[in-house]
């Protein structure tokens, strides 16, 4: 097999297209013939040596779709042959080995590259909505970088439970772009003051959820705008990392829920199978559909990683794997 591999963190040149020994499932993993896998921020940062905890080498990539190719022995949620997509490292290679709960059927009529926008944003979306949130019909919500696969399915999947929900970005067509999607309102956080508009949408009331993505830059604006008892879900920090908020959010109830899906206790127990019953129904039946911007081949890589910098692309960015 062969994968984009980087050995020395650094720039968009340290990634090499490399050999690499065919994976080998332990009883819980499933290997994967990858099809299509998809590109985050996060790996941008990966590559870049700035991923907290990471060490190298690394294959790059943390989704995908493809067939299955061998299971090991304590597998349950698929056999050989099937098409899946899935949630796991190495993902930008032409094979892949995931854990058993991270595969999920491909939706009949789903492509594989539609399959390679699913699984990193949308799980950690609906972790951050319905296991940590805990969103509700008639919620207010704020969705930061509501272009990004995160946001473009937190917006879907805040609407699916009946919530009233505002997007922030930084550009103009991106939000233009998101009211396509039902986004019931939209700010530009650039240059708009997001608390005042936010207490102009609502009447003065402000935020029940409040979904933070982008950290430093947003995050006392976000704060400030939440209503009393409101919950801000923080699961990212593409606009910097050090954050500070006055203590007056206690005579407010606000509640500050940090969160990641790679170490979270409840992320295997309740995340998975809610995702596994409930939100695999939705994408059958069409109420949930993976954005997709960009479709390059796995060759590629590089101007993914360009586009990822550049900030236009809206949803995800897709490397198609060719097939031998």
């Amino acid at each position: 097999m062969k994968g984009w591999l980087v050995e020395e963190f650094g720039g968009p040149e340290v990634m090499q297209w490399a050999e690499l020994p065919d994976p080998v499932p332990a009883s819980d993993e499933v290997a994967v013939d990858v099809h299509a896998s998809g590109v985050n921020f996060a790996e941008t940062r990966m590559r870049a040596g700035t991923y907290t905890g990471l060490a190298s080498p690394i294959v790059l990539g943390l989704e995908g779709s493809g067939v299955v190719s061998a299971i090991g022995d304590k597998v349950t949620t698929c056999k050989v042959g099937d098409k899946i997509f899935f949630r796991g490292r190495g993902s930008h290679a032409t094979k892949c080995l995931i854990k058993d709960y991270h595969a999920f059927p491909l939706p009949e009529g789903w492509t594989f590259e539609q399959g390679a926008a699913a699984g990193v944003g949308w799980l950690t979306a609906w972790h951050a909505l319905h296991i940590v949130g805990g969103a509700k019909p008639g919620d207010k919500v704020l969705i930061e970088a509501i272009a990004s696969s995160v946001g473009t399915a937190a917006l879907q999947i805040a609407k699916a439970k009946g919530c009233w929900v505002v997007g922030t970005a930084s550009q103009d067509e991106k939000l233009a772009k998101a009211t396509e999607y039902g986004a019931d309102a939209l700010i530009n956080y650039k240059t708009e003051n997001v608390q005042e508009r936010v207490m102009e949408l609502t009447d003065g009331y402000g935020l029940d959820v409040g979904c933070m993505t982008i950290g430093e830059e947003t995050a006392s604006s976000l704060i400030e705008s939440m209503a009393p008892e409101g919950r801000v879900c923080m699961y990212g920090s593409t606009g910097g990392r050090m954050v500070t908020f006055s203590l007056n959010i206690g005579a407010r109830n606000i509640q500050l829920l940090s969160m990641s899906i790679d170490t979270s206790a409840r992320y295997v127990p309740e995340t998975i199978p809610s995702f596994r019953t409930e939100a695999l129904e939705l994408f059958r039946n069409g109420t949930f559909k993976p954005i997709i911007d960009t479709i390059l081949p796995v060759s590629d890589v590089v101007r993914a990683h360009e586009m990822v910098g550049e900030r236009h692309h809206f949803g995800k960015i897709i490397l198609a794997v060719p097939q031998d």
